[in-house]
């Protein structure tokens, strides 16, 4: 008797159709709500101190070679601090250096001024990185949740903050191929007009798109709550192969336009 009475006490109260227990502390509640988060990471993006940068180095490391590691992360992140997004801005810390990093690489190929060198890293980090990364993330939060998620009385929805995340996880890999590898192979092997030049840089450009299609099918396919994330698989993935065919039929050296339009756009 004095047992059953302990548990009816510990047991946390439900609401009246029982789909999901609610806190007797409102305050409790508010902790978890998206705009308390986001408050909680933008208070951490200033504490370098606080910041897992050996972690978050971890995450880019595997995002590399086995990214599925990655995402089991994010699931005992959900078990244990009741989020999918990360709450630790160290990630996106080390993707900005990276950035400045790379950004100082195409300055000195597409020989860039100081000017036109903070133009580009503007550029790269608001419109490749950030404004693209808001588009997409956005457009897939939302299919997710309309189309992908099961619905039922206890269903979840996905994070804007989680949807970002992959984003980011997915943007990472593009950078090390397409401002890294290729940047160093321009001169030598890309930017001549024959076609295993094109051949050699639009190859880079189809591994760097296909590894963003990836790591984004493989986050979203780690949430137990979501469907037929294949469609996110599949499709970019069959559309990307006939862009790559078109664009070697054609001999548009893809490498070569986009460097082209980068010094229009700093010039």
């Amino acid at each position: 008797m004095l047992s059953s009475v302990i548990i009816a006490k510990s047991s946390p109260p439900t609401s009246p159709n029982g789909s999901r227990p609610t806190s007797p502390n409102p305050m409790l509640d508010n902790r978890h709500t998206a705009q308390a988060k986001r408050r909680k990471f933008m208070r951490r993006l200033v504490m370098f101190r606080q910041m897992d940068f050996e972690f978050a180095l971890w995450q880019m490391v595997y995002l590399l070679v086995a990214p599925q590691k990655v995402y089991r992360n994010f699931q005992y992140r959900k078990q244990t601090k009741d989020q999918w997004a990360r709450d630790d801005p160290a990630f996106l810390v080390l993707l900005s250096i990276c950035l400045c990093a790379s950004s100082v690489g195409f300055a000195i190929v597409l020989r860039l001024g100081v000017v036109g060198f903070f133009k580009f890293l503007l550029w790269v980090v608001f419109v490749d990185c950030i404004g693209v990364g808001l588009l997409v993330a956005t457009v897939l939060w939302l299919v997710a949740n309309k189309y992908l998620r099961v619905t039922g009385t206890n269903s979840q929805d996905v994070e804007w903050g989680f949807a970002f995340d992959v984003h980011l996880n997915a943007f990472f890999p593009v950078l090390i191929i397409l401002h890294v590898v290729q940047l160093i192979l321009y001169i030598p092997v890309i930017s001549y007009d024959n076609f295993l030049s094109t051949l050699f840089g639009n190859t880079l450009w189809l591994i760097a798109i296909t590894y963003y299609i990836y790591v984004t099918f493989l986050g979203y396919s780690a949430l137990p709550f979501l469907r037929r994330t294949v469609v996110l698989l599949y499709p970019p993935s069959l559309v990307l192969l006939g862009l790559f065919g078109i664009s070697l039929i054609i001999n548009w050296n893809i490498s070569n336009t986009v460097m082209t339009f980068y010094q229009y756009r700093v010039i």
